[in-house]
């Protein structure tokens, strides 16, 4: 087993096409399952259930749902980017644009329709992955006295990382998938995998492995004196 603090500062998101033919090993896929199991949830409350998802069938039917990122996220991603490397090694967070579509790099620009038409559909996002952990959970329970369910969205979060780092401890690629919750494509994913109607998507891990090699993109991270405070706020002496 590698160092977990190699796994932790490798793990990534693998924003590039899958090799639809090469499926996750059942092994593989129930040590990652076996990783979320054990993740630390609010109350041991265990706030979720994880759909499977490699039938390529399904797989097809919910690449041709209809979902297009909101204004809200537009907006907001554009905020994080970074348009050269040299401004993101200054800024230390965020994403470079390159990793984005052109048409979201201007919030106030609308998509011409051949764009629309490329990421109005979830294969866009999903692009030939062999298998999807659908993660979904029931909002009508919550961690006690939590404003918000703040503790129980946490839990989730911990289920997330757990599955993630599995993965990449197995060499298995990830990437979540947000657009899978938009209320729009929400709809017509419960139907098709018959999930309650009270049940909501949370996210989606997309998993596979790349096809070609992804090439090297600029990852970047705070020190840890950046975000460390001694004792009280603004003695930065750790790290």
């Amino acid at each position: 087993m590698r160092d977990l603090l190699d796994i932790i500062r490798n793990r990534h998101s693998s924003r590039v096409p899958f090799e639809p033919k090469r499926r996750v090993s059942d092994a593989d896929l129930r040590q990652i399952l076996e990783a979320g199991r054990w993740a630390p949830t609010a109350h041991n409350m265990q706030n979720f259930d994880i759909v499977v998802v490699d039938d390529q069938a399904t797989l097809a039917a919910i690449g041709a749902i209809r979902s297009r990122p909101p204004e809200t996220f537009m907006r907001e991603n554009y905020q994080q980017l970074s348009f050269s490397e040299e401004e993101l090694l200054r800024k230390r967070t965020g994403l470079l644009a390159s990793m984005f579509p052109p048409s979201w790099l201007t919030p106030e620009a609308k998509p011409d329709n051949m764009v629309e038409a490329q990421h109005g559909v979830l294969s866009s996002s999903m692009q030939n992955c062999p298998a999807l952990l659908i993660v979904i959970y029931d909002p009508r329970k919550r961690a006690p006295a939590s404003d918000g369910d703040m503790l129980g969205i946490m839990s989730l979060g911990c289920v997330l990382q757990n599955m993630w780092l599995m993965a990449e401890a197995l060499g298995v690629r990830v990437q979540t998938l947000s657009a899978l919750s938009a209320q729009a494509a929400e709809d017509d994913l419960q139907r098709l995998l018959e999930a309650p109607s009270f049940m909501k998507v949370a996210l989606a891990l997309r998993l596979g492995y790349p096809q070609p090699p992804p090439g090297r993109y600029l990852r970047v991270r705070r020190e840890v004196r950046d975000f460390t405070h001694h004792n009280r706020y603004g003695v930065h002496d750790i790290g």
